[in-house]
């Protein structure tokens, strides 16, 4: 197995990170990766905001619901739909844009969106750095796009912390890799004997990293999507111009 494979297989998301910048030609690396990436259509929809000004980094953990380690590395990269640029382009081509009242514009923006993360993350990864995705900029949209500016027909969906690593994380065990992998149709014979295996293999990991507050599962998963536990996402997205007509 290649070194970039093996870089791949080893994720752990990294929540304490040493007091030391970037080299600034190993972020433009990592940034490069996002923006050379595949996109929809060759559309582009997609555009980071780099975030390095500790009083604004400050801000994005405190939107995201306290997470310290925003705050902490000195690098935050949020991932941002954008068609703001594709309207421009459209128009400039002498034709209205209308993609972005349906559902398919927020499918394809996060699609590309997570390409342009996976990217940056092995990228990261591979230049020796310390990655955590957060979504938890999702909790409060509006702060987020007004702390950055955003303009219409923009949502900031997902971020990335970058930094070197202080203290590293533990790898969480995965649900079995029969319930990932289905071969020519989805088979779902089987999949609660899995996920019940799993949840005795997570309690096991908890218990061994020492995490009495680690939780299973099947309780963890039922904790968030029992709700809609980022509300503010559609009414924001509304405001930022976009419909869910179609």
């Amino acid at each position: 197995m290649n070194e970039t494979l093996q870089l791949m297989q080893q994720h752990r998301s990294v929540r304490s990170y040493q007091d030391k910048p970037i080299a600034a030609e190993t972020l433009d690396a990592v940034l490069d990766a996002a923006w050379k990436g595949p996109t929809s259509i060759n559309g582009q929809q997609v555009s980071l905001v780099v975030v390095r000004d500790a009083e604004r980094r400050q801000r994005i953990a405190e939107i995201a619901g306290g997470q310290p380690w925003i705050a902490q590395a000195p690098v935050f990269v949020a991932v941002v739909i954008d068609f703001h640029k594709t309207r421009l382009g459209v128009e400039m081509a002498g034709a209205e844009q209308v993609i972005h009242n349906s559902v398919e514009a927020f499918a394809v923006g996060a699609v590309d969106a997570g390409i342009a993360l996976g990217n940056m993350m092995t990228a990261a990864h591979a230049a020796g750095l310390g990655v955590v995705p957060i979504g938890g900029i999702r909790r409060d949209p509006q702060a987020m796009i007004e702390l950055l500016q955003l303009p219409e027909l923009t949502f900031p969906l997902v971020g990335l912390v970058l930094g070197h690593t202080d203290q590293d994380g533990e790898q969480k065990p995965r649900l079995p890799r029969a319930s990932f992998v289905h071969t020519e149709h989805y088979q779902a014979e089987g999949l609660a004997d899995h996920i019940a295996d799993y949840d005795r293999i997570l309690q096991r990991h908890w218990q061994d990293i020492g995490r009495g507050d680690g939780e299973a599962w099947t309780s963890n998963t039922a904790r968030y999507y029992r709700q809609v536990y980022f509300p503010q996402v559609a009414p924001a997205a509304r405001r930022q111009g976009f419909g869910f007509e179609q």
